[in-house]
């Protein structure tokens, strides 16, 4: 899946763990993404201000700022950046303080591959549209259906 013909969609990789980053990024850069890695919330702020970044894996908990907070300054810098947060404490009060910051979803540590992906690609379809595609599409009306209805027959 690419954002145009020459350049890959970017995953960016926030998470304070090393080896939680270099998973995550195994996972997503064998299947064509561009990933760039951030160990902090303010580096990954950093990074989506001056680097085109198409969607956000966040960890919930790292030391300054939480992936919650993270996301609410991402969300003041590009809206509709996608972000998906990244936790091993996935609890229902976590998942609604979540979705109250617009996170695109809330995956469970540790991670599944399959999950993994198949959030990542289907953000990038929700806000990009079908792959190749760099921004959504708008479907096209369609024709009223106008046929004659003979008696008896269900319209």
């Amino acid at each position: 899946m690419t954002a145009t013909a020459q350049r890959p969609y970017s995953v960016l990789i926030t998470d304070d763990d090393r080896d939680s980053r270099e998973t995550l990024r195994d996972i997503v850069e064998p299947q064509g993404f561009r990933t760039l890695l951030a160990s902090c919330g303010e580096e990954a702020i950093e990074i989506v201000q001056h680097e085109p970044v198409h969607v956000v894996l966040l960890d919930m908990n790292m030391p300054t700022l939480t992936g919650l907070e993270t996301i609410r300054i991402v969300r003041q810098v590009n809206a509709g950046l996608p972000c998906i947060l990244v936790t091993a404490d996935a609890t229902e009060e976590l998942i609604r303080q979540a979705l109250l910051v617009h996170a695109y979803s809330v995956i469970p540590k540790p991670v599944s591959k399959n999950v993994v992906l198949y959030t990542v690609v289907r953000a990038l379809g929700r806000t990009y549209g079908p792959a190749g595609e760099t921004k959504p599409t708008t479907p096209k009306p369609t024709e009223p259906r106008n046929r004659n209805v003979t008696e008896g027959e269900a319209p």
